[in-house]
């Protein structure tokens, strides 16, 4: 059963904002499309208290200059989701490529579960993302995990997943670099990927949505990915085997 503290969190990413990037704007209003009642009008002061934002595209705008977007909220304490875009260097990304990482955390709750899908890739398409995932918090944590090599650990990753390799070492931003519970692949992602194929992916096309600019929106389960499940970590397992691409795993 879902606790009180459980959450969703939503990685984008694309590539890297420039200036007059009209891009974080896209994203914060497809966040509030696909949840009903959602405004992201507030930031966070460094006490983490909510402060109202009269003129956020102006401040959206101005935060751009850094190459990422300031950390948006919707001033609600009890019930708190979180937006924000960061920089990733070109040093630490795949095929030496600056990136902007939008990130975003939100309650787990029915609403939010319900508008997954549509947050995803209303995000997706208006960063022009190259991929990008929805996964609950303890996935997460086993993403996490799954990233290595890590000393110390000589069993590998967690549920006999496969180890993924550091962004650094994959060779092309287009490769996504793990899996959630739902996935946004741009067409290049997809292609990189080779999905879909109708022999191989009856079971996930039932569960996806071709976007506007020819990507894929692909759910792995129909509710949110517990690998407490057996049917849900056999799910990631099959996609993992599916794809030996992402994560750079299929790379010498």
């Amino acid at each position: 059963m879902m606790t009180a503290q459980a959450e969703l969190y939503l990685h984008v990413f694309a590539p890297a904002l420039t200036r007059d990037d009209g891009r974080p704007l896209a994203a914060v209003e497809g966040m509030e499309r696909a949840l009903p009642g959602l405004r992201l009008a507030w930031r966070l002061s460094k006490a983490g208290r909510p402060i109202a934002l009269p003129q956020r595209a102006a401040w959206l705008s101005a935060s751009v200059a850094d190459g990422e977007f300031g950390l948006l909220c919707n001033g609600d304490e009890t019930y708190p989701v979180t937006m924000g875009g960061r920089h990733e260097s070109a040093i630490s990304s795949p095929g030496g490529e600056p990136l902007l990482t939008v990130h975003a955390k939100l309650p787990q709750d029915e609403a939010v579960v319900a508008a997954a899908v549509d947050m995803l890739q209303n995000v997706g398409e208006g960063v022009r993302g190259r991929w990008g995932v929805v996964a609950p918090g303890p996935v997460r944590l086993v993403i996490a995990a799954q990233v290595g090599p890590k000393s110390g650990n000589p069993d590998g990753p967690p549920h006999g997943l496969p180890m993924l390799k550091l962004p650094w070492n994959i060779r092309s931003p287009r490769v996504p670099r793990y899996l959630g519970w739902i996935n946004y692949w741009s067409a290049a992602a997809s292609e990189a990927i080779g999905f879909p194929d109708p022999s191989r992916d009856a079971e996930l096309l039932s569960r996806a949505r071709r976007t506007a600019s020819g990507g894929w929106v692909v759910s792995l389960t129909a509710a949110p990915l517990d690998l407490d499940k057996p049917e849900h970590l056999e799910a990631l397992k099959r996609a993992y085997a599916r794809f030996p691409e992402i994560g750079g795993r299929s790379e010498a």
